[in-house]
């Protein structure tokens, strides 16, 4: 199952997708409240996140492996507290690896060199906020193509800024049964290089891979992800 990161919605995974079927593999894309097509995203919480992605797990899914982009690291941890028994493995893409009790935010706001969270325009209402469009090429997309840019920017969405701003809740005898791997992007400019690493050494991971790619790896390198989370899945 792949779930994309703030901002986007499940057309991100569309090169991958087919890629991984070709391997033999079932995927399964949704969109997250908020994104794609769906609900008002004034009224996101990170458990309205983690609720639908647990959701769909007992409803359709015997077995999974939890591929969490950026912020999605966040559900992908949530989702393993709730339903641990059901998810064979957790594999971060350039994502949030947070401990207990820490908030998206405050990890990011420390990441001096990310474009994201300094670029940032807030809603009126402070519910929502969206990336200053000078910055969106360096900050998400700065090794994909000039077509791949325009196509990802005009389908971006308000990002609900409650989940982000939540503290996760994990426990070792749940999340943390749940084996994890980690794949770094070298040259993401929204998550860097360090604050990926720095994460995946606080909390030990079974595997590390490393994709030289920007945030955007589903678009940029589509075959060479595929090939890691292939690999994840065998």
């Amino acid at each position: 199952m792949l779930i994309h990161g703030a901002w986007h919605g499940s057309w991100c995974w569309q090169k991958v997708i087919p890629l991984l079927e070709k391997k033999g593999h079932a995927v399964i894309a949704p969109d997250l409240p908020g994104h794609g097509s769906s609900d008002n995203p004034d009224s996101i919480s990170l458990e309205t996140y983690t609720r639908s992605v647990v959701d769909l797990i007992r409803e359709q899914i015997e077995s999974v492996i939890l591929v969490g982009h950026s912020m999605s690291g966040i559900v992908i941890s949530q989702a393993a507290e709730h339903v641990p028994g059901k998810i064979r493995r957790l594999v971060y893409l350039s994502a949030y690896l947070l401990q207990d009790g820490q908030t998206m935010f405050e990890v990011a706001k420390k990441d001096n060199e990310g474009l994201v969270f300094s670029n940032l325009e807030v809603s009126r209402n402070r519910k929502t906020a969206r990336v200053k469009e000078a910055v969106l090429r360096e900050a998400f997309y700065n090794d994909c193509s000039e077509e791949d840019f325009y196509f990802a920017m005009n389908k971006l969405v308000p990002q609900p800024l409650a989940p982000i701003s939540t503290p996760i809740h994990i426990t070792k005898e749940r999340w943390g049964r749940v084996p994890r791997s980690y794949i770094e992007c070298s040259m993401d400019q929204t998550i860097t290089n360090s604050t990926q690493q720095e994460m995946h050494t606080n909390i030990t991971c079974e595997s590390v891979s490393r994709l030289e790619s920007g945030h955007s790896p589903f678009l940029s390198v589509p075959e060479k992800l595929a090939e890691i989370l292939g690999s994840e899945a065998d």
